[in-house]
């Protein structure tokens, strides 16, 4: 297996303007934690991906939580006293508190503002708002719409249901030369909300195509939850095999301009968490390692101290640092092709440091063997620079002793990961390294 395995095809700008046609796509949805929504969802990334999609019935136990009833929704509007619709749900799916109960009523002023939210910070923008497990309805309104109301009766309705059904939840199983897995999740239970939603399903998507184009060592299974009940209802499905995720990522918020951000798994210290820091640290745009919280995406569910899973969370601006988070700001214009790309270049470069870390033992360890009589200095060409190309072959003979991984080498010597195994893989087509990785788990039958 080559240093340079998951390399994307193609041409990079056709694969940003993809990326970004899916969240485009997918961007007028009205997506909740259940619902018509996820459904509609996971049918356009079906499309791109062979996804198995899976409904748990509401009432199903899931540890401490319970699937809930499913929530749909068909209309919703405010009507002033002169009966104008001053919001409308057809406007923007913002608008209403996700799992409102169905109304349909007439109020004044003073009784709807205890059911309307607002930014008076940033007066022309949306809120997102949920109230999943309480018994309330309520309207997300720009703070400018809110000021403007007029005292009177106003006609209210939210025509929605709450009723026995399914949580869905898409799931897809890349079987490698292993059953150790990789998890890669993100969360799929926001409205039209580009970066805290749309990104990380896109990046996974594309992620999972690159993946399953490649031979790979581990298993990758993908999913696509609702956030919360989601990964806990999937882990309360799967308790008996999940001792099988070798490595995960949680992929939130990787659409936007900023810099990445990646939060270590609850371990701190996982072998995930130090191929993100090596990638991170030799990619161009600026990135920040943050310790875990349990705060946060769904990382926390799968990090929890009963499964206590190695699993970290790429970011790029942490949710609720960025003024745009949870607002109708965080739309089309927010999120930019090219940034979706670097995101899925670096998952992509994640993944390759896992798949290529090896432990080898130098098969001439007396004294350093001669590697121009073996031609391994041509072998190492492709217009690399010469002299890091050396100091990767020496660092490799230097550190293959049995105990140090090919990243532990590059850490140690401050060489990119790509260029240390590139060197491990001369060196062992010339017979001068011999591979004693272990393995957790046989060949799958």
């Amino acid at each position: 297996m080559s240093a340079c395995w998951l390399e994307a095809d193609g041409d990079p700008a056709a694969l940003e303007t993809a990326m970004y046609g899916l969240v485009e796509r997918l961007y007028p949805i009205c997506r909740s934690i259940t619902g018509p929504g996820v459904r509609e969802t996971l049918a356009m990334l079906r499309e791109l991906v062979p996804l198995e999609v899976h409904e748990v019935p509401s009432g199903t136990q899931a540890f401490d939580w319970t699937v809930p009833p499913e929530w749909t929704i068909h209309d919703a509007w405010i009507k002033d006293p002169q009966g104008r619709k001053v919001v409308d749900f057809r406007r923007s799916n913002l608008h209403v508190v996700s799992y409102s109960r169905p109304v349909h009523t007439r109020l004044s002023l003073g009784a709807l503002r205890s059911h309307l939210v607002s930014l008076p910070d940033r007066p022309s923008w949306i809120p997102y708002r949920t109230t999943y497990y309480d018994d309330a309805w309520g309207f997300c309104v720009a703070h400018e719409t809110l000021e403007a109301l007029p005292e009177g009766e106003y006609e209210v309705c939210i025509d929605a249901t709450l009723a026995p059904g399914h949580l869905t939840y898409g799931e897809l199983l890349l079987p490698g030369a292993t059953m150790d897995e990789v998890l890669v999740s993100c969360h799929v239970c926001h409205p039209s909300l580009c970066n805290d939603n749309l990104s990380g399903i896109a990046v996974a998507t594309y992620l999972a195509r690159l993946v399953g184009s490649r031979p790979r060592r581990y298993s990758y299974r993908f999913l696509f939850v609702p956030g919360t009940i989601g990964s806990i209802t999937w882990l309360s499905r799967n308790e008996a095999t999940v001792g099988r995720i070798r490595h995960g990522l949680v992929l939130t918020g990787v659409g936007d301009p900023g810099g990445f951000t990646y939060k270590r798994s609850r371990r701190g210290n996982a072998p995930i968490d130090r191929a993100a820091a090596h990638v991170l640290r030799h990619q161009e745009v600026p990135a920040t390692l943050r310790d875990f919280s349990p705060y946060g995406y769904d990382e926390r569910q799968y990090c929890s101290p009963g499964f206590d899973l190695p699993v970290g969370c790429l970011m790029r601006s942490p949710h609720g640092e960025y003024p745009e988070y949870h607002t109708s700001a965080d739309d089309l214009q927010f999120v930019r092709p090219r940034a979706l790309a670097e995101s899925l270049a670096v998952a992509a470069s994640i993944v390759a440091v896992l798949e290529g870390d090896r432990r080898y033992v130098n098969t001439s360890p007396k004294g350093e063997p001669r590697l121009g009589k073996r031609g391994i200095y041509r072998s190492m060409g492709g217009g690399l620079d010469t002299r890091s190309a050396e100091m990767a072959l020496l660092w490799v003979l230097s550190f293959s002793d049995g105990r140090h991984t090919l990243l532990d080498i590059a850490d140690r010597s401050g060489l990119p990961f790509a260029s240390v195994r590139r060197a491990a893989d001369v060196l062992r087509e010339h017979h001068l390294l011999r591979d004693v990785t272990a393995a957790d788990t046989g060949p799958r039958s």
